[in-house]
């Protein structure tokens, strides 16, 4: 279900830290599918522009900046987009409503999906005119000390969405943000027990495997600013080399000239450490200490954040598959393969899963579902879930009863969770393809001669859901739809977040899956995994789950029909009508010499639904890939019907007498919405 974005998920618009503002910096959010951007009342202030006069769209901002400023800009801006970077800056001149110009300073972080597709930008605007001259009238020195300002501020703004230890590595070791800070290679160390493991390693620097995981109490820089919750400053190699021997020989061959090493302190304890590297001599200034020191304050709290995150996601995907069947069972008959696939968003988590239960004599139940919410509540939800509807399947229930018990329990868990599902249960002796459905998608079959169509299954209300009021002698609730699943026929039922898409097409999605399940290749296994590739990665980054079921056997030609016609109280020409289209059916599939037994048979059964249950009923009529012609009436009564003798002078109670005189099989099962009483004749020559 949701969220669903593969790339972090951010409000719209990005809700600035307070601070930002309090420092005269305004945030910007840009939507790059929609076209929307959002300006917060800092950046309107910040480009001396009006809310009223700003459009919300980029070209509003455009109008704002001198030409050649603007061109230079949207050129830093394709340039990233295109070389897939995740950040640009860029200085230009704002023009002031009394006409004269403000240079501003512009960073932006590129969000993309899981294909690198970029579709969003969130950054911040300051105002970099502490002259009125332009940026490097203030000399040199200033304009360093700018840049390392904003640069530090921008990375502090963007590390604010960071959601993984992925997320905070990749802002970092971003070469613009480098050069900004002067910093030639970039190293990030996380406190691992009484290790410091290096999770990055950036620019001028070489991945060293001895050091990749070093002792807390080792002769290291690294090591004596976590030991010592002090920054590390080195101002030449020689007091590299003197304090730090173990080092040197890695630094050596480096043009190196001093560094930083800053302790990454959350909540009083030491997370990590950030290594700065650096090719100028000579010592760190108070300014450039304190703001390096601001740095690894926002980077220490960015990256408890990112480690927090991480531990609850794997604790919580770690109860979902313990929730799941470890193993599938192979069922005779079929072949079965199954997907699941975790968003992995910072510690979201769902509660899609499948089932597949055995059934004895030939038959099988599978299952899919989703229970509301990404956390691990819904996780264990769908755990109990899936337990018991397994279990009331295995004591016998139809499958409707089945999904309304289930329904029942999920409500008395108390838990104000829903869940959505589809059970299908398959004789793959017959064929014969029982469904029913709690508010989850219907299912997609797809033929032995590769067409596919979607089973529009009747469906009932999501589980846990209060009931709706059934009308009387309707059922449960869960009314059950049959079909027939012919050898080489494949059955897909799958949840929302493989189809889901951007914008909440589901639509789009679904056709995508469908094309995906026509074209794909024969074995099931494969499949499976063409429509998780092909389909899922082109999704919004929800859980998801798959289940694929093939009907083994040769494909061949399919049924005739089927022909199916509602039968409606107090109307005295529908029995006629369906007589009619019987006869005319059972000649067109070869069984013209059957045709009176068949019309009669149909009629006794017809006849007792409308004179023994209320609501009239339905009749149907197929031809089945075995070479039998069917009739099956269904009607919303539970009661079964049985055979008896009538006597001579009895007017009525030979219907099911007739019927097992003149079929060559018949029976009755329950449905959950009533039951259905059919027959079968066979007809050698069906054509």
């Amino acid at each position: 279900m949701d969220p669903r974005g593969p790339a972090p998920a951010v409000d719209w618009p990005a809700r600035p830290d307070l601070s930002l503002a309090l420092n005269r910096m305004g945030t910007f959010d840009w939507d790059l599918d929609s076209g929307r951007m959002h300006l917060d009342a800092t950046a309107l202030e910040v480009l001396d522009l009006p809310a009223e006069r700003f459009d919300g769209t980029p070209d509003g901002l455009r109008a704002r900046i001198l030409p050649d400023d603007a061109a230079r800009l949207e050129h830093r801006v394709r340039q990233a987009l295109r070389d897939g970077r995740s950040h640009y800056g860029a200085y230009f001149r704002a023009l002031r409503e009394d006409g004269g110009t403000t240079w501003t300073h512009l960073q932006g972080h590129v969000l993309r999906d899981r294909t690198g597709r970029p579709y969003r930008i969130i950054g911040i605007l300051r105002d970099a005119d502490q002259d009125p001259a332009e940026p490097g009238a203030a000399g040199e020195r200033d304009e360093g000390r700018r840049r390392m300002t904003g640069v530090v501020e921008r990375t502090a703004a963007i590390l604010a969405h960071a959601r993984t230890v992925n997320d905070v590595t990749d802002i970092l070791k971003d070469p613009e943000a480098l050069g900004h800070l002067g910093a030639v290679s970039v190293m990030l160390g996380i406190v691992d027990g009484g290790r410091i493991h290096l999770v990055a390693e950036g620019q001028l620097g070489a991945y060293v495997p001895e050091i990749e995981y070093t002792r807390i109490d080792a002769r290291l820089p690294m090591s004596e600013a976590v030991r010592t919750l002090q920054a590390v400053y080195l101002s030449s190699r020689e007091e590299f080399r003197r304090r730090y021997p173990d080092l040197w020989p890695y630094i050596e061959p480096l043009s190196v000239r001093s560094g930083v090493y800053l302790p990454l302190i959350a909540q009083g304890r030491p997370v990590g450490a950030l290594g700065l590297l650096y090719t100028r001599d000579g010592d760190f200034t108070a300014e450039e200490r304190n703001l390096l020191v601001a740095l690894g304050s926002g980077i220490a709290q960015s990256l408890q954040r990112a480690i927090l995150f991480e531990q609850e996601h794997d604790l919580a995907e770690g109860l979902q598959r313990a929730m799941l069947p470890r193993r599938i069972p192979e069922v005779a008959g079929a072949r079965i393969a199954v997907r699941y696939r975790a968003a992995r968003i910072g510690r979201d988590i769902g509660g899609d899963w499948y089932d597949v239960i055995p059934l004895g004599e030939g038959r099988v139940g599978v299952m899919i579902g989703d229970v509301e919410g990404h956390d691990t509540d819904a996780a264990a939800v769908m755990g109990q879930l899936r337990i018991v509807l397994r279990a009331y399947v295995l004591e016998g229930h139809t499958p409707g009863t089945a999904m309304a018990r289930a329904s029942a329990f999920l409500r008395d868990l108390a838990t104000e969770r829903f869940a959505t599902c589809t059970y299908a249960e398959a004789d793959l002796n017959t064929g014969m393809l029982r469904l029913v459905r709690a508010g989850h998608l219907d299912p997609v079959v797809r033929r032995g001669d590769g067409s596919c169509h979607r089973v529009q299954v009747a469906g009932g209300l999501p589980l846990g859901l209060p009931p709706r009021e059934p009308p009387s002698g309707t059922g449960c609730g869960y009314p059950v739809t049959s079909m027939e699943l012919h050898p080489g026929d494949t059955l897909l039922l799958c949840t929302d977040g493989l189809v889901e898409r951007p914008g909440g097409d589901l639509e789009a999605g679904m056709r995508e899956f469908m094309d995906a399940a026509c074209e794909g290749p024969a074995d099931v296994e494969e499949l499976a995994d063409v429509l998780c590739d092909l389909v899922g990665d082109a999704g919004g980054g929800d859980d998801m789950a798959l289940l694929v079921l093939r009907r083994r056997g040769t494909p061949a030609p399919r049924g005739g029909g089927p022909l199916r016609q509602r039968l409606v109280p107090g109307d005295t020409e529908g029995p006629a009508q369906v007589r009619h289209l019987i006869r005319a059916a059972a000649a067109a599939w070869g069984a013209r010499e059957r045709a009176d037994e068949i019309e009669l048979a149909a009629d006794e059964l017809m006849t007792n639904a409308l004179v023994h249950t209320d609501g009239g009923g339905q009749v149907g009529m197929r031809l089945t890939a075995e070479g039998r012609i069917r009739v099956e009436v269904e009607d919303s009564s539970s009661a079964l019907p049985r055979r008896r003798e009538a006597d001579d002078w009895a007017v009525s109670g030979r219907g099911l007498m007739l019927v097992d005189r003149l079929a060559d099989g018949w029976g009755v099962e329950p449905r959950g919405n009533g039951k259905c009483v059919w027959c079968e004749f066979t007809v050698p020559a069906a054509g």
